[in-house]
């Protein structure tokens, strides 16, 4: 009996330690890109929401750094999606804590957070004084001007896009990457970024990268999309109070957890196209069968070419 004991707990041990090392050796890589928009956010200071922007990056430190506490090979990235810009809050632009794919619990020599003194967990604390100081200083500096007020969401998806392809170039050979990106959204969708906004979607189904959608305000027939498209998950939040509770139910576990996992049910999807003229969202239009744009009426569609030949009716965007 004593053989077989041990015999029992050498491969349940063995198979355990070469799942361990296989999840070693798997990163994580986790973007989550919030909507700073001031307009939005003022209009709730304005209706006396107990809900502010700096209730929303408590709930997004949170949900960072249980993600960095899931697995010590797990990665964390934060982008702010402004107005005008799209900031990186982690990691922040003096490049502190850049080094993500070194060895693991072995920070930078030159990293020395101020918090790390009280036993807190140094990483974690770095990162919450990095999104902190990122995310004041953009909200001071930035300048309110023109008349587009619309969060730069595609441009931020693009951002993401491109920082897991270069962390894709610094992986290990013996490492594997998996990426996602979660976004935060509170301010209505831009019509006129729906053709960026879908060249983004598109590349990240190509390099099986999720985008999810956590939504504050009203429903974003863009992100349904982006979720559906890509395998995402798609949650319009009840009450924006309870953020936090959310984050972790339903968007801390990774692709591989989701399975095991009692979820929302998928929601229907808005699948209208928005007008090349006009950029509304339509139900009905009319589709160029050259360069396949799409308009809400024939008239804005296509324009009368004079010439020798008989009149042809030629596309406006061809």
């Amino acid at each position: 009996m004593e053989y077989l004991l041990s015999a029992r707990h050498y491969f349940v041990c063995g198979g355990y330690s070469r799942e361990h090392d296989r999840q070693e050796d798997e990163l994580n890589l986790l973007v989550i890109i919030v909507d700073t928009n001031p307009i939005w956010w003022g209009k709730q200071a304005l209706k006396g929401s107990q809900f502010t922007l700096s209730k929303c990056i408590d709930a997004v430190m949170v949900l960072g750094n249980s993600h960095l506490f899931m697995n010590r090979s797990n990665r964390l990235a934060v982008i702010a999606s402004h107005i005008h810009e799209s900031r990186f809050l982690y990691p922040g632009k003096n490049g502190r804590l850049g080094d993500f794919f070194g060895e693991a619990g072995n920070p930078p020599s030159e990293f020395n957070p101020s918090g790390s003194k009280d036993g807190k967990y140094e990483l974690l604390t770095a990162a919450n004084e990095v999104i902190a100081e990122e995310i004041k200083d953009l909200m001071t500096t930035s300048d309110i001007k023109g008349q587009h007020m619309e969060t730069l969401l595609a441009g931020s998806l693009a951002k993401a896009l491109c920082y897991i392809h270069r962390m894709n170039k610094e992986v290990k050979d013996n490492q594997e990457m998996k990426s996602r990106i979660l976004v935060i959204k509170a301010a209505e969708d831009s019509a006129l970024q729906y053709m960026n906004f879908m060249n983004v979607i598109f590349a990240a189904q190509k390099q099986n990268i999720l985008i999810d959608a956590c939504v504050l305000d009203s429903d974003s027939g863009l992100l349904q999309q982006a979720c559906d498209i890509t395998g995402g998950l798609y949650l319009k939040v009840p009450q924006m109070p309870s953020l936090l509770q959310y984050l972790l139910w339903v968007f801390l576990p990774d692709q591989d957890q989701r399975s095991q996992l009692i979820l929302p049910p998928p929601i229907h999807v808005d699948y209208r196209a928005a007008c090349f003229c006009h950029r509304n969202l339509i139900e009905i239009g009319y589709v160029c069968s050259v360069c396949l744009s799409s308009t809400y009426s024939a008239t804005s569609a296509l324009s009368v070419l004079h010439a020798r030949q008989p009149l042809r009716f030629l596309c406006l965007l061809c």
